[in-house]
């Protein structure tokens, strides 16, 4: 039942899977309906053509009456040394512009010190226990307040939501999704675009957001690790944000020099 719903999940036929397994149609039906048991290798091999993350594969192996394939770390595991390490020096260097690794429930793991940027005047109930990205951005009390394009960056956040719900079948996701999706809307503040901005921006949503320091405008990029066989390495994304132009630049420099006069 799990590899069928996975199947249809990638709007796949059993002929299409069987091909990019290695395996007959025949087998795979007799799979999916209970009428043969996969080799280890099989459930694997399945789980590599469907682009199954690496906790659902563990999962889909259980179900066939084997063990999990892939090992689930703490990051403070000694074993994620080295990954923390990276994830350090990643995101100092990026300062003084923002960086945020998150879990893949969209959970904030750790950030550096030019997030606060992003963060300032959001209330602890959005912090603490740990904040979430969609929360942080779309609560009223929340970034949403201070955003400039609220109605565009709600609109892509939760289309890239709906999509990974889609592509996951996640239950934890689909109801984050049902309860950032009921946050009430802010009127759309007026779009009052700064004098000294740059050319029209290359990007369709860049993150326009108000602070102290007047409007600065970002863009972000994803990163993610490569060939991960941990269930939380496989988990984790950082996100890095670039200034979209000089005032906004200016601005962050600005800013990390008068927190920390050492960067200036």
């Amino acid at each position: 039942m799990l590899l069928r719903e996975w199947r249809q999940r990638r709007r796949l036929s059993q002929l299409d899977l069987a091909l990019s397994a290695d395996t007959s149609a025949r087998h795979l039906s007799y799979v999916e309906t209970g009428r043969s048991r996969p080799s280890r290798t099989m459930v694997l091999r399945l789980c590599e053509a469907l682009e199954v993350p690496l906790r659902d594969r563990n999962t889909l192996l259980l179900a066939a009456d084997y063990a999990p394939a892939y090992r689930e770390s703490s990051l403070d595991d000694v074993s994620l040394t080295s990954v923390r390490t990276a994830l350090t020096t990643m995101l100092t260097a990026h300062e003084p512009y923002p960086a945020v690794v998150v879990d893949r429930l969209w959970n904030v793991v750790t950030g550096n010190a030019a997030m606060s940027v992003l963060m300032h005047g959001v209330p602890d109930h959005l912090l603490l226990p740990q904040p979430n990205v969609y929360r942080l951005v779309l609560h009223p009390e929340g970034l949403a307040g201070r955003l400039v394009n609220l109605g565009q960056v709600r609109e892509l956040f939760l289309e890239r939501l709906a999509r990974q719900v889609g592509a996951s079948g996640d239950a934890r996701l689909s109801a984050l999704y049902d309860e950032v999706s009921r946050y009430p809307r802010l009127p759309d503040p007026p779009d009052e675009p700064r004098v000294d901005a740059a050319q029209p921006s290359p990007f369709e949503v860049p993150i326009r957001v108000r602070t102290p320091a007047g409007e600065l405008s970002m863009f972000s990029t994803m990163a993610t690790f490569g060939a991960p066989a941990d269930v939380t390495l496989s988990e984790l994304a950082i996100e890095l944000f670039y200034p979209l132009d000089e005032f906004t630049a200016t601005a962050l420099r600005a800013m990390a020099a008068a927190v920390n006069p050492s960067s200036a």
